[in-house]
């Protein structure tokens, strides 16, 4: 359809119009994108915000986004769990040889903040966790029967971006990274990359994000990447191996891996049309040289381990902001904010609702009172737009014990038995299913 066609045959002025666009009319591409922008939404409700004073691309976390970064953090450390992952922390710094030594010094320094002096050494705020996982690896001995040994860390990291590219939470300075490490023999390498992109297939059906496609990022001209051919192409092939066997379509592109090593990236859309990575799986043999990284075989002699890289969400802060535009801040009821707001008709169903919240807290369910002070019924379903489940809570059902749930998608169903709807909602919740009321037509 051509733009004319697609314009109102009967415009209104801006303040005029009963929908969101000027013209009475759904809005256009781009209107869509700006309501989807996760900087405005972010703002409107109340998730993050920034402020001169505390800097560019430093963004501040507001209760309601607390929460969301929170239970998705959790997610990802109880998914990890699972999966044999252990769970360390290690400091924002580290000295400068650290990263001598890592390569990131020589190869990634124009994106490091500068160094600070600390008596007679040089600390640098840390661009990645990776060398700090490899010096946890070699800290003691290692024996194959420990591999493949799994680290994890929801860790922070800064990067020296520039002002012009900072916006919002996608492109910033302070950033929390969910990474893990991998050190494992050569022969494990490839199931272990396939069982990371396993898990980020599950973490994207949780999450209702929908991968655009899987890039195989390869070394690019330059002097950006390490000179190490047989390493490249050694770990290339790998990560082909794991792309063909998980049954993937993927497309090569070059220039676009990291500076010791290819990798696969888990591309996705934002509300504006841009494609950025997500996620992560990289099969590294640089880093463990680097560091004299060895296990002891099974033949009693030493051998060098390869290390994977990994990251299921990548930054909590792009993670978040992609959530946001995607669910235009409808979250999935596992990740929202406040997962059911109680509304009682009148005052005089005040002490159930109160009862009701307390029963919510008890199941570990997030739920709020919107009581009859803050307008009427109607108005606050409006205002509740985004909240999974609304149980209204009239002179019936207070009666009855029982509860009259809204689901968020319009749907609204009969009164039942407060127990029964809370432990439905409670175990879909659980589940961290995207759908609000399973079997429900």
């Amino acid at each position: 359809m051509s733009r004319r066609a697609d314009r109102c045959p009967d415009p209104k002025p801006r303040g005029e119009c009963p929908g969101a666009s000027p013209c009475g009319h759904p809005p256009d591409a781009r209107e869509e994108t700006a309501m989807h922008d996760h900087r405005r939404l972010g703002r409107e409700l109340g998730l993050f915000d920034t402020d001169p004073l505390i800097g560019a691309g430093l963004p501040y976390w507001l209760p309601d986004g607390a929460t969301v970064r929170h239970t998705l953090e959790e997610y990802i450390r109880a998914a990890e769990r699972r999966a044999g992952y252990r769970h360390v922390y290690s400091p924002v710094l580290g000295k400068r040889e650290l990263y001598e030594i890592s390569g990131h010094w020589a190869h990634y320094s124009d994106d490091m903040f500068p160094p600070m002096q600390l008596g007679g050494e040089q600390v640098v705020l840390r661009p990645s966790l990776c060398p700090h996982h490899a010096v946890i690896y070699r800290s003691r001995s290692r024996s194959y029967r420990e591999l493949p040994l799994r680290i994890a860390e929801l860790g922070g990291m800064y990067r020296s971006e520039l002002s012009g590219v900072l916006g919002g939470l996608t492109r910033v300075r302070a950033i929390q990274l969910n990474d893990a490490h991998i050190f494992c023999t050569l022969d494990q390498v490839a199931e272990e990359a396939r069982a990371a992109l396993e898990m980020i297939r599950r973490a994207y059906a949780a999450l209702g994000i929908t991968p655009t496609r899987y890039r195989l990022s390869l070394q690019g001209p330059g002097g950006k990447y390490v000179d190490a051919p047989e390493k490249w192409q050694r770990s290339t092939a790998l990560l082909i191996h794991v792309l063909h066997h998980s049954g993937l379509p993927y497309e090569a592109a070059e220039g676009e891996a990291a500076f010791y090593g290819p990798k696969i990236d888990v591309q996705v859309t934002d509300s504006a049309g841009r494609e950025f990575t997500l996620s992560t799986v990289q099969a590294d043999f640089h880093q463990p040289e680097r560091f004299d990284l060895h296990y002891i075989g099974a033949d009693g002699a030493r051998h060098r381990p390869v290390m994977v890289h990994r990251s299921i969400i990548g930054s909590v802060e792009r993670a978040v902001a992609h959530l946001v535009e995607q669910h235009g801040g409808a979250f999935p009821a596992w990740l929202a904010p406040t997962q059911l707001v109680v509304l009682p008709v009148s005052d005089n169903e005040l002490p159930n609702a109160a009862a009701l919240a307390r029963h919510c807290a008890r199941l570990g369910l997030r739920a709020e009172i919107a009581g009859p002070e803050r307008g009427s019924l109607g108005a606050r379903v409006r205002e509740a737009r985004l909240v999974p489940y609304q149980a209204v809570i009239g002179a019936r059902e207070a009666a009855d014990d029982h509860v009259a749930l809204r689901l968020r998608d319009g749907r609204r169903l009969d009164p039942q038995p407060v127990t029964a709807a809370l432990t439905r909602i409670s175990a879909l919740i659980g589940a961290h299913s995207t759908g609000l009321w399973a079997d429900v037509t």
